[in-house]
C-alpha cells in the first residue's frame, strides 16, 4: 500500500532539489558567462541623439552563445541578437569550455533526474530495501563534483581567441582582462554551492519521513501522513 508522507524536511529537500536543476539549467544555457569590454557608440547613434544619453554596449559571451547588438538601416532601432555561435560541438571556442561543457551538461542531467524522482518520494521512500533519499543524496554529491570540475576549467578558456576579441588582449588563462563576469557564472557557482547543501540535506529528509511518529501513524492505518 502507498503512503503518501510529506514532512517538512522532505519538502523542503524536494524544493530546493528542483531550484537547483533548474537554476544549472538555466546558467548553463545563457549567454552571460563573460561580459565583454564596452563597444563604443557610432557616431550615427550620437549624431542622431538616440544614443547620447545611453551608456556603450558590452556583449556577453557564455560556453557555447553569445549576445551583441546589430544595428539596423533603421538608425532609431538597434536589436540586441542571442544565439548560440557554435553549430556543433567541436566549434565551441575553447578545449577547456568544451570539457566545461561535458562536466556541466553531465551534472545538470543527474540533478534533473534527481529533481523529478524527489517528486515521487512523497509516494515512495524505499526500492529494494535502499532509501530514495541517500540514493538521491549520493547522486547529487556526484553531480556538486562534476559541477566543480566544469567551473574550474571554465576560466583556463580564457585564453581562446574567441574570448580575447571579447575581453582584449590581456585576457588569458584564468585572467579575464576587460570582461567581467556575468550573472550566470555566478549562478552556477551558488548552484553548485546548493547542490552539496541538497546532499547533506537529503539525509535529514529520510530521518523525516522514517521518524516514529510517522510509523505510529502509519500502524494507524493512515494512508496520508503529514507532519508539518
Amino acid at each position: 500500500m502507498c503512503h503518501v508522507i510529506v514532512t517538512c524536511r522532505s519538502m523542503l529537500w524536494t524544493l530546493l532539489s528542483i531550484v537547483v536543476a533548474f537554476a544549472e539549467l538555466i546558467a548553463f544555457m545563457s549567454a552571460d558567462w563573460l561580459i565583454g569590454k564596452a563597444k563604443p557608440l557610432s557616431s550615427e547613434d550620437v549624431d542622431s541623439g538616440t544614443g547620447g544619453s545611453q551608456e556603450p554596449y558590452r556583449p556577453t559571451l557564455g560556453i557555447y552563445g553569445r549576445c551583441t547588438r546589430i544595428s539596423h538601416m533603421q538608425i532609431s532601432r538597434r536589436d540586441t541578437l542571442c544565439g548560440p555561435y557554435a553549430e556543433n560541438f567541436n566549434e565551441i571556442a575553447s578545449g577547456f569550455w568544451q570539457a566545461t561543457a561535458i562536466f556541466l551538461a553531465v551534472g545538470i542531467m543527474i540533478l534533473c533526474a534527481v529533481a523529478f524522482v524527489s517528486v515521487f518520494t512523497m509516494c515512495v521512500q524505499s526500492i529494494m530495501k535502499k532509501s530514495i533519499f541517500n540514493v538521491c543524496g549520493l547522486l547529487q554529491g556526484i553531480a556538486g563534483l562534476f559541477l566543480i570540475l566544469g567551473l574550474i576549467l571554465y576560466p583556463a578558456g580564457w585564453g581562446c581567441q574567441k574570448a580575447i576579441s571579447y575581453c582584449g588582449h590581456y585576457a588569458s588563462a584564468y585572467k579575464l582582462g576587460d570582461c567581467s563576469l556575468g550573472w550566470a557564472f555566478y549562478t552556477a557557482i551558488g548552484g553548485t554551492v546548493l547542490t552539496f547543501i541538497c546532499a547533506v540535506f537529503s539525509a535529514q529528509a529520510e530521518i523525516a519521513t522514517s521518524s516514529d511518529k510517522v510509523q505510529e501513524e502509519i500502524e494507524e492505518g493512515k494512508n496520508l501522513i503529514c507532519l508539518l
